[in-house]
């Protein structure tokens, strides 16, 4: 991971966190099956988003460090860029994520489960939007916390959710259980791909609870093809 992402439940968390360590989950874990997600083809989204108008006011690093150039485009239905994936450990522990794992590894995300507890990185294919700032809010975008996207990386289309809030100034993260299911090698130490994805996130669409993925599926799979056919 290349910087720790933010949440908007950060501070609250610090003030209200127990002292000892979040005990990891142990449950047995089942890696995500590397498939495609629905009928809608990734080339016939990706043709839906080859011209960029652009609705930041400026532009984002893939990394911490190196210059900022990926705008964050927008159409009626949608928002979307183009940039690397950066591998997102945090909420939950358990036994691909965690602080043994993950040494820059939080136990928030900046959006919870209708239980009240933190996503969990390793099984919700969740997408991290930056902080708002001056060059994008996702909120004026019709954007939120369980907003729909479709994840595009080659031939694969992973539908997702806005699961977490990252730094102000970069783009391009994804959960573990997002990257794993594209395809991309999900260690939060060194895995990620450093080009080639596509995120695309559907305006005023949210799944309620958060964590229902197969809620994500079926809306996300009916706006994809919305989308593609231009309604």
């Amino acid at each position: 991971m290349r910087v720790q992402s933010l949440t908007l439940a950060a501070a609250g968390a610090a003030l209200l966190a127990p002292t000892m360590s979040p005990a990891v989950e142990p449950v047995a874990f089942q890696e995500p099956v590397v498939r495609q997600e629905g009928d809608v083809r990734a080339a016939d989204l990706l043709a839906k988003v080859r011209d960029c108008v652009p609705v930041s006011r400026g532009r984002y690093a893939t990394d911490d460090g190196l210059p900022a150039t990926v705008p964050v485009c927008g159409t009626e239905e949608a928002v979307f860029w183009k940039a690397d994936m950066d591998i997102d450990c945090d909420g939950r522990p358990g036994l691909r994520c965690n602080r043994t794992t993950d040494p820059l590894f939080s136990d928030a995300t900046a959006f919870q489960q209708a239980d009240g507890r933190y996503l969990s990185a390793e099984r919700l294919p969740y997408i991290v939007v930056p902080t708002p700032s001056r060059v994008w809010d996702y909120r004026v975008g019709g954007v939120r916390g369980g907003s729909v996207a479709a994840v595009i990386y080659k031939d694969r289309v992973q539908y997702a959710v806005v699961g977490d809030v990252g730094p102000h100034d970069i783009i391009g993260e994804a959960s573990y259980a997002a990257a794993k299911a594209l395809g991309i090698r999900p260690d939060p130490r060194g895995g990620g791909t450093p080009s080639g994805v596509t995120y695309i996130v559907f305006k005023d669409a949210q799944v309620k609870p958060i964590e229902d993925h197969a809620a994500a599926v079926a809306t996300g799979e009916r706006l994809a093809r919305q989308f593609v056919r231009g309604r």
